[in-house]
């Protein structure tokens, strides 16, 4: 096998002195002075070392495969030959690393400009190959004596932090390979063979566009079901396991395909609003849009509790529900302040609704304005919409939302006396 670390060597000159800013501007420089803090034992050896490399006591620095040498000058101006040696790659990792990035685009086209991603680190540890020195990697030579990390080796270790800004692929040189090695050898292992090339599979592309005008057309979708489907019956002799209530299953897979026929309607008419991104429900949201399907027994009781309601008030909530959605939901329950611009719209759509000898006496209390002894009140939605409501020993929902405020109260009135027909007469001087 070829060897790639032979007479391989690289010389950077001694860089100005680090007035004004730090070491390790960029992510692989940081990686390599977190590895010189993790190796070294005396901290203050490393801060000396941050010293000297600021003051620009180091010399040229020489990288090769497995070691980076310079000559580091004391504040008294004795000069030092430092070495940090680390590790290499096998050939046998290198092999591997290079299948790795043949086998990912990305790291392969990165590459090819001349760039290392920081990624690629991820990868290659996952593969079992460490590019970036670990702990105790970052070996210390000093001709001072020191038998760890003195402040000569840690002043190398932060100019080569410096190189390392700049070019990335000095790590690549200590690790055994060089930024060329490194790119002939993936040009050899992507290049085309040579030889006789097989036939390929398929059709010739040119012959397939003609074609193109003599394909069939693709089929119409399929109709839209009269309905929603019909789940599976849970009953069964066996008892549920525990923690399971068919109950709640049965009806949370009734609720689930109806809403998978609701969303198949708007895909299949087309109709702006049933399909696309919708916000995410709160607990409370979901459990009145669960309960919109009727549910019974003690299944009801576990929405109004999930829903944060009694049953009172989460019948209030589906009413809302099946008129708006979560729109109507919210409208139901955020009193908020109409001011400023929101205000002004909303006077004008009330002066425009009716003539001035029609126009209701109506009294606002924040988004809501009351129709005085009527029982009967519209709500402003921040979308700008106006929500019917009537009293009926509360405030509830009385259908759909209008875009001006006299066919939202229309609506509640007629609700309203629907609802006083069918059941209990309600006072007319009913009040909040």
């Amino acid at each position: 096998m070829t060897r790639y670390d032979e007479m391989v060597e690289r010389t950077f000159p001694a860089l100005p002195p680090a007035h004004g800013r730090g070491f390790a501007q960029t992510w692989w420089g940081r990686a390599w002075l977190r590895a010189l803090e993790d190796t070294a034992l005396d901290g203050a050896q490393v801060k000396a070392g941050r010293r000297l490399a600021r003051s620009a006591a180091v010399g040229a620095v020489s990288v090769r495969p497995g070691r980076v040498t310079a000559v580091v000058r004391d504040p008294g101006r004795a000069a030092h030959r430092a070495d940090v040696l680390l590790p290499k790659l096998s050939d046998e990792q290198w092999d591997r690393l290079l299948d790795l990035v043949v086998e990912r685009a990305g790291h392969m086209a990165a590459l090819l400009d001349r760039e290392l991603p920081p990624h690629l680190v991820e990868d290659a540890a996952v593969a079992g190959i460490e590019l970036l020195p670990g702990l105790g990697d970052l070996e210390p030579e000093c001709d001072c004596g020191a038998w760890d990390h003195c402040g000569h080796t840690a002043a190398l270790c932060h100019q080569v932090a410096r190189l390392l800004d700049e070019d990335p692929f000095v790590l690549l040189l200590l690790r055994g390979r060089g930024r060329r090695a490194l790119l002939d050898a993936l040009q050899v292992r992507t290049a085309v063979p040579e030889g006789p090339a097989d036939e390929p599979d398929g059709a010739d592309a040119a012959e397939a566009w003609a074609a193109g005008d003599i394909l069939p057309p693709l089929p119409a979708p399929p109709p839209l079901p009269d309905e929603p489907g019909r789940p599976p019956t849970l009953d069964a002799e066996a008892a549920p396991a525990p923690g399971i209530d068919p109950q709640a299953l049965a009806h949370l897979a009734a609720r689930t395909a109806e809403e998978a026929y609701r969303l198949l309607a708007g895909a299949l008419h087309d109709e702006p609003g049933q399909v696309g991104h919708e916000p995410e429900l709160t607990v409370g949201q979901d459990a009145v849009r669960l309960a919109a399907g009727a549910p019974a027994g003690d299944l009801a009781h576990r929405l109004a509790h999930g829903s944060g309601r009694d049953a009172q008030g989460l019948a209030t909530a589906v009413r809302a529900w099946r008129h708006g959605g979560a729109e109507a939901l919210a409208v139901l329950d955020e009193e908020w302040q109409v001011e400023g611009g929101a205000l002004a719209r909303a006077r004008a759509a009330l002066d425009a609704a009716w003539d001035e000898d029609d126009r209701p006496a109506l009294r606002r209390a924040g988004n809501r304005w009351t129709v005085q002894g009527a029982g009967v009140q519209v709500r402003l939605g921040r979308d700008g919409r106006w929500w019917p409501y009537l009293l009926l020993g509360h405030w509830i929902p009385a259908g759909h939302a209008a875009r001006d405020p006299a066919t939202a109260l229309a609506a509640a009135r007629l609700t309203l006396e629907e609802e006083r027909s069918a059941g209990p007469e309600v006072p007319n001087d009913m009040r909040e």
